[in-house]
């Protein structure tokens, strides 16, 4: 397990930062609803500034690449199997069955993707293809079955406007496409105030996911555990194989670049997915324990894939 340590590595500021809101949730020194106040400025300022500049600085071109369709398969297929499950096995709502679908193949690509990829490729330029799909394709999808539950029908055309992720998103999107057509980038204010308030996003979402954790009950009912076992079994496992198999056989990718979407395929669930569900009220609990075991499980299948498919 050569890998191991690199792994490590990137996995630390992750349990580590976890670990301090479990503390600090523990202490109540922010009080009884910090993690839910915390959580909505990940959701309404910190993500969305996030959003705009990394997608503002990606050329919307990336993502048209064979690679992108191998793992675009993988998330797919985990995606469906994840709405499935919560559907068929579990009788959950349509809400929750799209924080289960998202549990099982929303992958963590940016604060854990990046190096991941650096310790394992040396090379991080796959996160933001990856990004993009998530952000511009698979988000938007997820947050109007979202808030259309939640506002109604009839909100669903103000969506855009009112959520703060999609606006900034297609406004990145736009930024974009201009900068492509004209050559012309954001202020360097802009992008170094967006950079500030961005960067305060996945500390934030870890610090309230790690206090949520202190109001976890005790035991989880056997039908939840059951269901988290299932989310985190196709997030790690069976999205990089339908990303391998896709690669492999389907669209014959070279060893490097098989490499690489394999590895994106099963990093582990973001914690962005944790972030949607308490600001919708959906699955909140699924998203929680999804995010934890499945980065957990992650540390030792990221090192398979690496041993599997690295350079020997």
């Amino acid at each position: 397990m050569a890998t191991l340590h690199p792994l490590l590595t990137a996995f630390a500021p992750i349990w580590a930062l976890t670990a301090v809101g479990y503390l600090v949730g523990r202490s109540g020194l922010l009080g009884p609803h910090a993690d839910t106040v915390l959580n909505r400025f990940v959701f309404h300022v910190a993500m969305p500034a996030a959003l705009f500049v990394m997608i503002a600085r990606t050329p919307l071109n990336r993502f048209a690449n064979p690679a992108m369709l191998a793992f675009v398969t993988g998330t797919a297929a985990a995606t469906a199997l994840g709405l499935l499950a919560a559907h068929r096995l579990f009788g959950r709502p349509p809400g929750e069955r799209m924080i289960g679908g998202m549990a099982a193949g929303y992958v963590n690509s940016a604060n854990l993707g990046i190096p991941v990829a650096v310790q394992v490729l040396g090379d991080a330029s796959f996160v933001a293809p990856v990004v993009l799909f998530q952000s511009l394709l698979v988000t938007p999808a997820v947050l109007t079955v979202l808030d259309g539950r939640r506002a109604g029908r009839r909100a669903l055309l103000s969506l855009p406007l009112r959520n703060p992720v999609l606006l900034a998103a297609a406004l990145g999107a736009v930024v974009s496409a201009v900068t492509s057509a004209t050559g012309w980038h954001l202020p360097a204010e802009v992008n170094r105030s967006c950079d500030l308030l961005g960067g305060a996003g996945v500390p934030t979402a870890l610090v309230a996911l790690g206090m949520s954790l202190h109001h976890r009950p005790a035991a989880a009912a056997p039908a939840r555990s059951a269901e988290v076992g299932v989310a985190v079994v196709v997030k790690t496992l069976v999205q990089p194989l339908a990303a391998f198999t896709a690669g492999a056989f389907l669209l014959h990718l070279p060893p490097h670049q098989l490499l690489t979407v394999v590895l994106f395929s099963a990093l582990p669930t973001a914690q962005n997915v944790f972030v949607y569900a308490r600001e919708y009220g959906q699955g909140a609990a699924l998203a929680r324990d999804s995010v934890l075991w499945s980065t957990l499980v992650s540390m030792a299948t990221l090192s398979a894939v690496s041993w599997a498919l690295g350079p020997s």
